[in-house]
């Protein structure tokens, strides 16, 4: 997980485009947006995380530090 990628398709892309390019990786097509990462697992961890943080800067009205803190917060729970 790379904070900058992350960061970079928050300020970049829409929500819908991003929700696309999931499916896009999942179903296994070509993205229509770029996507950094060592692997397509790290880039759909990039994509997800960038979801996570536009919903949870729109729902909760926070900004992207204090979104950020909460998805890197959630993955060190899921690892412990």
């Amino acid at each position: 997980m790379k904070i900058p990628e992350i960061k970079r398709l928050v300020e970049n892309h829409q929500l819908e485009e991003l929700i696309q390019a999931e499916e896009d990786l999942v179903n296994e097509n070509e993205l229509a947006i770029t996507v950094k990462g060592d692997d397509e697992g790290e880039q759909l961890t990039h994509i997800f995380a960038a979801i996570f943080i536009i919903n949870k800067m729109n729902d909760d009205n926070v900004d992207f530090k204090t979104a950020l803190r909460e998805y890197t917060g959630k993955v060190r729970e899921s690892i412990n």
